[in-house]
């Protein structure tokens, strides 16, 4: 089982696959990534060499991934807030941020419903 960045990666699936369990990395940048290092994407986890995963583990590191990706996403979305952006007011308040409509969808943000009166259940 190959470990990247602290996240292992599963066995069974082509390392194309394999590489999206990384956060910050999907399809185009997994297969940027494997370009870059030389390794064939049909390849399977569990049939990586040490030296593949080495290659790998270098041009994982080139990107903010995980931990700092994280991090810096956070401290971005505090920052509006912070500064009483219209997009921070959205965050705090847990409605959409990009413009989506409120009124029949957005549930999940919003919460539950409230409860009818007189409906049985």
């Amino acid at each position: 089982m190959a470990r990247i960045a602290g996240v292992n990666l599963p066995n069974d699936k082509r390392i194309e696959v394999g590489l999206t369990y990384i956060f910050g990395i999907g399809t185009t940048r997994a297969a940027e990534i494997i370009e870059s290092s030389g390794i064939s994407p049909d390849v399977r986890g569990k049939d990586l060499t040490e030296k593949e995963v080495a290659s790998l583990r270098r041009e994982v590191e080139q990107h903010v991934i995980e931990g700092d990706l994280r991090r810096r996403v956070f401290s971005n979305i505090q920052r509006l807030k912070d500064i009483n952006a219209y997009r921070g007011i959205r965050h705090k308040r847990r409605l959409p941020v990009r413009g989506q409509r409120t009124r029949s969808n957005a549930r999940t943000w919003k919460g539950s419903r409230p409860a009818k009166a007189g409906k049985k259940r």
